[in-house]
């Protein structure tokens, strides 16, 4: 028997690291280098949006431009995101991090949008980069 977290069919939009050219994944290398605590609070959270798609307020916001972004409330107050957009019926995870500010810093906005726009300009390549 499969588990139901291992049966892609059972989830609404399935989440995918992006990828870059150079083979690296931005947002899982983000996610390794945190507490495990925090890994649980913010896998947690994208497995909500995986199974729940689509949600709103207070788990996703849209950021505009097809970019939304999971919250995740973490321990001792402090506060993690996920920017990510949806392509092809997936939750692709552009970037991730710690917020510091109460708005949304432009660069980790923008970080992600380049992302977003390499990887449909790779996908044009027909390479897989999800």
């Amino acid at each position: 028997m499969v588990p139901y977290t291992m049966n892609p069919g059972l989830k609404r939009l399935p989440a995918y690291f992006y990828r870059s050219d150079n083979g690296r994944e931005p947002v899982r290398e983000w996610l390794k280098g945190l507490e495990p605590a925090d890994r649980k609070v913010i896998g947690e959270d994208v497995k909500d949006v995986e199974f729940s798609w689509p949600l709103g307020m207070p788990l996703v916001r849209s950021l505009g431009r097809e970019l939304w972004e999971v919250r995740s409330s973490l321990p001792h107050g402090r506060i993690a995101r996920i920017i990510f957009c949806v392509a092809d019926g997936r939750m692709v995870l552009l970037h991730g991090f710690i917020k510091k500010t109460q708005k949304t810093p432009r660069r980790d906005i923008d970080m992600a949008l380049k992302r977003k726009k390499g990887g449909a300009r790779e996908k044009e390549k027909h390479r897989i980069v999800l």
